[in-house]
């Protein structure tokens, strides 16, 4: 196992919205900050994705949460 502080549980996660204002409601937007975040991580394999939508004065507030586990390097 890694010598990395986030690699201490089997299964990892982060979550991520749009900035709060115009846009906040854009998914097309969330998903691609989400596709980033995953190729950022490099070789993992998720596990599920959760998406949540909550009505707000304005846009809906969105979020999608990432559940991973981190491969272990190829050779």
């Amino acid at each position: 196992m890694s010598d990395d502080d986030r690699d201490q549980w089997s299964v990892y996660h982060f979550s991520q919205s749009n900035p709060a204002g115009e846009g906040q409601g854009d998914v097309a937007a969330l998903l691609r900050h989400v596709a980033d975040s995953l190729k950022a991580l490099g070789n993992v394999q998720v596990q599920d994705v959760t998406f949540s939508s909550q009505p707000t004065d304005g846009e809906a507030d969105l979020s999608i949460a990432v559940y991973y586990h981190r491969e272990a390097p190829r050779r």
